[in-house]
Formats: structure tokens, sequence, C-alpha cells
């Protein structure tokens, strides 16, 4: 005899089965634990600061989003976002181009790795794993050639608008986090509410599927890391804004492997086909949380890169055992 579920038993277990409660519980309980732990915690200002500190990974973190739905993975984003914002900021300085030109042409370079990627995964059928490591090394010369490891400051004020901030409630909140909250809004509909975003996680989930289904997947995949390219862009002249410099060593240390953490503890699945870009939003925000929160109560750096490792392993290993049930 089958047993059917209450509806309101149905709804909890969807509800506890999304892959955004996991992460939503590990920030509030993060957030209750370092509001104990330390007055400042909840103040405006350090949640401000929270999210100021997390509005580039953010942004490239969407990026990333789209292209491990696919079941791929970019390791070129921080690289190629520091391309983008030498660019920019060289052009702009150096070459007196007009910033509003140069912010273009420096987002349009990021795009253009982007097409590159897809074009090689998409055409060659390579891994995106090699692809993009082929690429963080090309991005990582050229912006340390075309920059000639020269620093450039003195950035005109079009550069540094996202870096300037308005009053909420006493708050300052800098015009870059507004933009962050915007693009994960456009993400969010693009993926849930389109048909594009529909043949994304079709193609992640089961590409020959999508491929029987009439989908155009190399179209879906060459689109997704063109895309992915557009906030890497963005999320250059968001750093350019926050640092207000163009700098050739900013974004190629741990960003690259900051905004694929964002994405694992948001609860995107690394075998594609399934996951938010709000869980993705969540889970940068828990990278922040956990590294301001572990600075205010007196831990060293080194053992807060420990505590994301740990994070990143129990978020893969949740990962792999939600796939195992899977098949």
């Amino acid at each position: 005899m089958t047993t059917i579920a209450h509806p309101a038993l149905q709804t909890g277990r969807r509800i506890l089965g999304a892959p955004t409660v996991g992460p939503l519980i590990a920030l509030l309980l993060a957030m209750a634990f370092f509001s104990l732990k330390s007055d400042n915690f909840l103040q405006g200002q350090n949640l401000s600061l929270v999210l100021q500190q997390v509005i580039v990974v953010g942004v490239l973190a969407i990026g990333q989003t789209f292209v491990i739905l696919t079941a791929g993975i970019d390791l070129s984003c921080g690289t190629v976002m520091a391309f983008g914002q030498i660019v920019m900021t060289k052009l702009a300085v150096a070459n007196g181009v007009d910033p509003l030109l140069a912010i273009t042409l420096g987002i349009l370079a990021c795009v253009a790795f982007g097409l590159l990627n897809g074009a090689l995964v998409t055409g060659f059928k390579l891994p995106a794993f090699i692809v993009t490591l082929g690429t963080l090394n090309i991005a990582f010369a050229f912006t340390h050639v075309y920059s000639n490891d020269e620093t450039y400051s003195d950035l005109p004020s079009e550069l540094l608008f996202f870096g300037r901030t308005f009053t909420i409630s006493g708050t300052d909140v800098t015009y870059g986090v507004v933009v962050m909250f915007v693009l994960y809004a456009i993400a969010w509909y693009a993926l849930t509410q389109t048909a594009w975003g529909k043949h994304v996680y079709t193609v992640g989930d089961n590409l020959e599927a999508g491929r029987l289904m009439g989908i155009k997947v190399n179209r879906v995949l060459l689109s997704v890391y063109v895309l992915a390219g557009l906030t890497y862009g963005v999320a250059a002249l968001l750093l350019v804004g926050r640092t207000e410099l163009g700098d050739p060593n900013a974004g190629q240390t741990t960003e690259n492997l900051d905004a694929i953490t964002a994405v694992v503890l948001g609860g995107t699945s690394l075998f594609g086909g399934r996951g938010s870009v709000i869980g993705t939003l969540i889970g940068a925000v828990v990278v922040g949380v956990f590294r301001n929160g572990l600075t205010l109560i007196g831990v060293e750096v080194v053992w807060q890169y420990f505590v994301t490792g740990v994070l990143v392993i129990l978020a893969v290993a949740v990962d792999q055992l939600t796939h195992r049930s899977r098949t």
C-alpha cells in the first residue's frame, strides 16, 4: 500500500532539500556565533564592510556559477579580471583615453577571454579545467607585459564611482554593493525565468540529453563563458573602485579560488545541473563573514584560510553524497 505524504510535509521536504538551505543555515549560525564573541560584529558599519569585502569575489562568482552549472570550471576568472582592470587604468591614465571608453575596452578584454575559453571548450572539445588553466597563465602574462609591472594611480573619477558611498541609517554603503545585488537579481532571473537558463541546467545535468532535445549545446556553452567574461569585466571595474589603483598584482592570488569557494559553499554542484545563483551570493557572504568575524576575535589570517578550506571540503563532501544518492 502506497502512503501519500501530507502536502505540508512534502513542502517541508522540498524546502529542506533546496541547495540554498544549507548555506543559509551556515550563514545564520556563523553570524550568531560571531555576534556573541564580538560586540562590534552586528554593527551596521561592520556588516557594510563585510559586503564591501565580498563584492569583487561575489561578482566573479556569478560567472563562475554559470560555468559550474554546465559541469565546467573556470580557473582563470581572477587573472582575467586583473587583466581587465589593467587595461582600463592604463588606457585612462597613461594613454589619455576617455575614461568611459577605457572602461568599455577593459570589460571587452575580459569578454574576449570568455569567448576564447568558450571557443576552445566547444570547438575543440577540450576540458574546461585545462583550457582555463591555460588562459589563467596567458592572462597573467598579458597583465604583466601590458602594465610593465607598473601600478597606475590618480585615476579619473569615472573609474572610482563604484567605490563611493552613500548613507543608509547612518551606515555607509558603496555603490559597488548595489551593483553586486543588481547583477545577482539579473542572473537569478536569467537562470530561472528564461529558456536560456533552463537550457543551462539541462546541459549541465546531461549534455547528450540536451542535444537530443534539440538544444544547441555549443551555443549555450559559448554563451555561458562569454557572459562569465562579462561579469569578470564588471568585477574588474569594482576592484578599481575599491582599491583606487590599477595594480598588476591585484586579483591574481586568492580571487580565482575564492570565487569557486563561494559557488561550492552556495550549494551548486560541481557535477553540473544543480544549484542557485542566490546560493552563490550566500556562499560569498559566508566567506566574508568568517574572515571578518575571525579577524574581530583575533584569529590569525593563516587560520582563516584553514577554516575556509575545511568549509570547502565539507561542502564538496555533501555534494558528493547528494550526487551519489541521485544516481
